[in-house]
């Protein structure tokens, strides 16, 4: 599952009007985290590791800083977490979480998504089931068993680690992940990680390979990641790869 993860960590913001919405989404979910758990991140682990991301992500700043001094302030937004689910292009499994202050616009929008590209919106449970909620860390390095090694001797419950085209990819349950990052930054300190996150992995993935299929694909990523209240989205399509 490794390459295929890789791959769709690959869509990344490439120009500036995509950037201002990944800027934008980081800032609503500190706000959140914030406000619910505390401005310290030393006591708010949760609000860490958002901000440890979004720095990755190159957010600058004074974004981050907004986001924390707004959380201080009296009153505010009130935004709701929310989640859908349901079956994308392809007949790909879609998980799509969402930071709302209205619930009613949010659906409306994520439901357009699923009905312009001939999809179909599930309930609470449709698909998530078919996904495992993981810390996921990625690194170049060719010594997998070590690394296996090294983490379970950490104490480590550590789900799988594999190896394809020179990139190590650790995956354990989402309650781990402190402790990995942990045991990295303090024993495998070498080590460049070029994914640390907690994400749904699915457990298994669907090819999406008619053009037509692929194009509505693309289409429905899009409009997706074009509403404001959509915070992240997880699948389990697999792609062709680029030439």
């Amino acid at each position: 599952m490794g390459r295929a993860y890789q791959n769709r960590k690959l869509s990344m913001a490439k120009t500036a009007g995509q950037k201002t919405k990944v800027y934008s989404k980081y800032g609503k979910e500190i706000y959140v985290l914030a406000k619910n758990g505390g401005v310290d991140p030393d006591g708010n682990l949760s609000l860490r590791r958002t901000i440890e991301k979004a720095k990755k992500d190159q957010v600058p700043t004074h974004v981050i800083e907004k986001a924390l001094e707004k959380a201080t302030g009296v009153g505010g937004e009130d935004y709701v977490e929310s989640r859908y689910e349901g079956f994308g292009p392809g007949n790909c499994m879609v998980i799509i979480d969402c930071l709302t202050d209205n619930g009613n616009r949010t659906i409306k929008d994520v439901r357009q998504c699923f009905t312009k590209t001939y999809s179909k919106i599930g309930s609470s449970g449709t698909v998530s089931h078919m996904f495992d909620h993981q810390a996921v860390f990625a690194f170049k390095g060719e010594d997998d068993e070590t690394v296996l090694e090294n983490l379970m001797m950490a104490d480590i419950d550590v789900t799988e680690v594999e190896l394809e085209d020179g990139i190590i990819t650790v995956y354990a349950p989402h309650t781990e992940f402190f402790k990995l990052k942990t045991e990295f930054a303090e024993n495998m300190a070498d080590v460049e990680l070029e994914v640390e996150e907690i994400t749904w992995v699915p457990q298994t993935y669907t090819e999406i390979s008619g053009e037509d299929d692929l194009a509505n694909f693309e289409k429905f990523i899009n409009m997706l990641e074009d509403c404001d209240d959509v915070q992240n989205i997880y699948h389990n399509a697999e792609l062709p790869e680029e030439e």
